[in-house]
């Protein structure tokens, strides 16, 4: 009985919520950002804005996963 594996069922019935959380935390991590920003250095400050940058390229993807989760929730319910 070498490495036998259960596997899970795909459960993708809360994806939307869990997305939207997702999203929901990287704003705010955001905003925290911005707010040490506003007594940070020349150096943190172009780390920070970098990172925030790439924080609003993942919401966007994010924003259209949710899209794509909440159109297979309705075609399969």
């Amino acid at each position: 009985m070498a490495n036998q594996r259960k596997h899970n069922p795909d459960d993708r019935s809360d994806n939307v919520e869990k997305l939207q959380a997702i999203v929901q935390n990287t704003l705010q991590n955001m905003e925290a950002a911005e707010e040490t920003i506003a007594n940070a250095g020349p150096e943190e400050r172009a780390k920070l804005d970098a990172k925030n940058e790439r924080r609003k390229q993942a919401i966007v993807g994010l924003r259209e996963e949710i899209k794509d989760e909440a159109a297979n929730r309705k075609r399969y319910e």
